[in-house]
């Protein structure tokens, strides 16, 4: 950061951005995504799901179909499937409250182009992807780590 007098003013600076370290390339997802993540098939039921969610500390979920990603599921969507009236937790499986298509991405995608796809789709997360093998999960807490990094590392 640089000063700058405002004119008239009696010496006061005020700060600048110092723009010479912004052109350092953008990292890839892969340096903040959550790596080696839990996967389950379609037909895991809700309840095994929030168990395991709960215990591992887990807010999304990669559902697969062997290597194939086929969906999604947050903490979020178990917990309103749940609640539904007349809904049985036990019963019910990850492919009747899991999004289907979700969104993935490369390990070696540009964490800029990722978090301007997630904001503008709101979605929660990213399913990172590598030669048909589920790699990781970029999730918007990962976001927000690699946010306060970058301000870190390129404005100080």
């Amino acid at each position: 950061m640089t000063g700058v007098a405002e004119p008239g003013g009696a010496g006061l600076a005020r700060p600048m951005l110092d723009c010479r370290d912004m052109s350092k390339s953008i990292p890839a997802v892969r340096k903040y995504m959550t790596t080696n993540p839990i996967t389950f098939e379609p037909s895991l039921t809700l309840t095994e799901a929030q168990g395991v969610m709960k215990d591992k500390h887990i807010r999304h979920l990669p559902v697969c179909e062997g290597d194939k990603v086929v969906g999604i599921v947050s903490d979020g969507d178990l917990y309103r499937a749940s609640a539904l009236t007349g809904a049985d937790p036990s019963k019910l499986a990850l492919r009747d409250v899991m999004v289907g298509k979700p969104y993935t991405v490369s390990p070696e995608a540009p964490v800029d182009e990722v978090v301007g796809e997630m904001a503008a789709k709101k979605y929660g997360s990213a399913v990172v992807v590598d030669n048909g093998h589920v790699v990781g999960v970029f999730t918007a807490t990962d976001a927000l780590g690699a946010f306060a990094d970058l301000l870190h590392t390129r404005l100080r």
